[in-house]
């Protein structure tokens, strides 16, 4: 019954991606989240199955079948991604509905969040205020704990302070004050013990993955190709706070072990 449900529950995760897609892509452009689905390029109204997820993709080439211009590979990867997640959270709550549909909620905000935040360098209070908020209910959503929630705020407020500390010392160079609002979310939900090897994690894979971003511009550079990230580059951290929450909430990574 696990695995049928997690089939399920990553098919439903590609149709939800194909929505936030058109979330991201939308957002803050002046069109309207609802409507048709059109091309970016000639503006042509899509079919149906010019929009099932993966498939469509895949069976046009990536490209529009009216003017053949590339469809950006973030559609695949956001429909990917979210049916990835999608299942990973059936499997880690199942049978429990209810924390399955309520993490399928906090994730599908949190997929926003890091997408928007990648390609825009901000995190909108639009969006991750409501994930702040789902994060502060959780025991209450989830358990009906109130000691247990008050905990978690406290854990919440710990790592906004923290991460609000490097965004006011730094004036912003070091961090968003939106990374810090995410750090709530994150605290609140994981709890202060997990939150800390959450963003541990976070920081570790942000530098590796900085250290690789300047490694392959210097190799492009080296070879005359165009070069666009250094030291003094901005890399969004949104991704690698949610990928630490993943591998924490998921997978149960601990680099530290809290003895109380």
């Amino acid at each position: 019954m696990l695995s049928l449900f997690m089939v399920f529950s990553f098919l439903f995760g590609l149709t939800i991606g194909s929505f936030l897609n058109v979330v991201i892509l939308r957002y803050n452009s002046g069109q309207a989240i609802t409507g048709r689905s059109q091309c970016f390029s000639c503006g042509k109204i899509l079919r149906w199955y010019e929009l099932v997820p993966i498939l469509s993709f895949i069976a046009q080439k990536g490209r529009c079948r009216g003017c053949a211009s590339k469809i950006s590979w973030q559609y695949l990867l956001v429909e990917l991604l979210t049916g990835i997640i999608f299942a990973l959270i059936t499997w880690e709550f199942y049978p429990n509905v209810i924390s399955i549909i309520y993490y399928w909620v906090v994730f599908s905000l949190l997929i926003v969040i890091l997408v928007y935040d990648w390609k825009h360098k901000i995190i909108l209070d639009k969006l991750v205020y409501p994930f702040m908020i789902l994060a502060s209910l959780h025991w209450l959503i989830i358990e009906g704990k109130i000691l247990s929630n008050f905990l978690s705020l406290a854990a919440g407020l710990i790592m906004f302070l923290a991460f609000g500390s490097l965004w006011y010392f730094s004036s912003g160079r070091w961090m968003g004050l939106g990374d810090a609002k995410l750090a709530f979310g994150i605290g609140a939900l994981l709890g202060l013990f997990n939150a800390l090897n959450s963003v541990a994690l976070s920081f570790i894979i942000g530098a590796l993955a900085g250290l690789s971003l300047i490694a392959v511009s210097k190799l492009r550079k080296k070879f005359g190709l165009k070069h666009h990230f250094n030291l003094k580059s901005e890399l969004p951290f949104a991704p690698f706070l949610v990928l630490g929450l993943i591998l924490v909430l998921f997978f149960h990574i601990a680099l530290f072990a809290f003895n109380v």
